[in-house]
């Protein structure tokens, strides 16, 4: 491997086979299991509940939201740094598209990243706002997918403890 290449490894167990496996397309379950060395839990996946999964696990569409989601955050988090903004809170409420294409496929249309960003001094809320498209740029999972990803970021003020 080059310097500066970093290699990803999962396993994933298909766990649906029920009694008679994919004799046909109702037979069969969607739930899996994804694992990495090193890792303390399993992820319990399925498909979306549209496709005949498990609405209570995880599937790869909100997989695919939550990795757009955590890559921006964390790249936010290393660019705030660089910038000087202390950033005490974030949370966002990520949401996406997907649109079926009428032959059993699809894509996803569009992400739509809102993070909810707290800072610790109103002077910085200005520059909270505006890095987000630094680290927009930096994330790696968003450079890598081919629908666009957008930022709807709100930056407040660290409210003081009494």
């Amino acid at each position: 491997m080059r310097l500066g290449e970093h290699a990803y490894a999962v396993e994933v167990e298909w766990t649906g086979a029920r009694e008679t496996g994919t004799t046909h397309y109702r037979a069969y379950g969607r739930d899996h299991v994804v694992r990495a060395a090193g890792k303390s839990h399993v992820l319990d996946g399925s498909s979306d509940r549209a496709f005949h999964g498990d609405a209570e696990r995880w599937n790869p569409e909100e997989l695919l939201l939550a990795a757009l989601s955590q890559c921006h955050m964390l790249s936010y988090l290393h660019v705030a740094t660089l910038h000087g903004v202390v950033v005490t809170g974030y949370t966002d409420a990520a949401t996406a598209v997907m649109v079926e294409d009428g032959r059993g496929g699809g894509a996803f249309r569009e992400a739509t990243l809102h993070p909810r960003v707290t800072v610790a001094d109103a002077a910085m809320l200005a520059l909270a706002e505006e890095i987000h498209a630094e680290a927009a740029a930096k994330c790696f999972i968003a450079a890598s997918v081919a629908f666009p990803v957008h930022h709807e970021p709100v930056a407040v003020i660290a409210v003081a403890a009494d």
